[in-house]
């Protein structure tokens, strides 16, 4: 193979595996993707081993990228010794919490009084089996998002 074309069908696959959900989406679906980008046919076996090395050098990278983001992350906890699970962004927070002995997935709004940060009544929180059921429900909310979107 040439270096040209390999550095282009590199590229390209990279440019689909970042917009992609890794989660769901296959190295055939990528090779396709990036077949019909490209206008070549990336099934025949040369194309198609080079593919499978570039489709799992970014997901070794991702992989590392990851686990050094969870190696460099303490755990942050809020006022009322709730561990904040992630930011959602300047008033949206994402904690675990213990209410009567109940663990609770609480995604609420904060607002600052007196330099702490309080939560609102703007959230909700989730008992573990709803926080399951939220959970194995994801695939099916961003399919029906991007219907939505594609309608738009």
């Amino acid at each position: 193979m040439e270096p040209k074309l390999k550095i282009k069908i590199e590229q390209t696959v990279r440019e689909i595996l970042q917009e992609s959900d890794m989660e769901s989406t296959t190295e055939y679906q990528i090779r396709k993707m990036a077949s019909k980008k490209l206008d070549l046919n990336l099934d025949i076996s040369e194309y198609r081993a080079f593919v499978r090395h570039v489709v799992n050098t970014f997901l070794e990278e991702q992989r590392a990228k990851e686990e050094e983001g969870d190696k460099s992350k303490e755990q942050e906890f809020d006022e009322d010794g709730d561990l904040i699970v992630c930011k959602l962004s300047d008033k949206r927070k994402v904690t675990i919490q213990n209410f009567r002995g109940t663990t609770l997935v609480s995604i609420r709004e904060f607002y600052k009084k007196d330099g702490k940060e309080l939560p609102t009544s703007k959230g909700i929180s989730l008992k573990e089996e709803q926080w399951s059921a939220l959970k194995k429900n994801i695939p099916a909310i961003e399919k029906a998002i991007r219907k939505m979107e594609d309608r738009v």
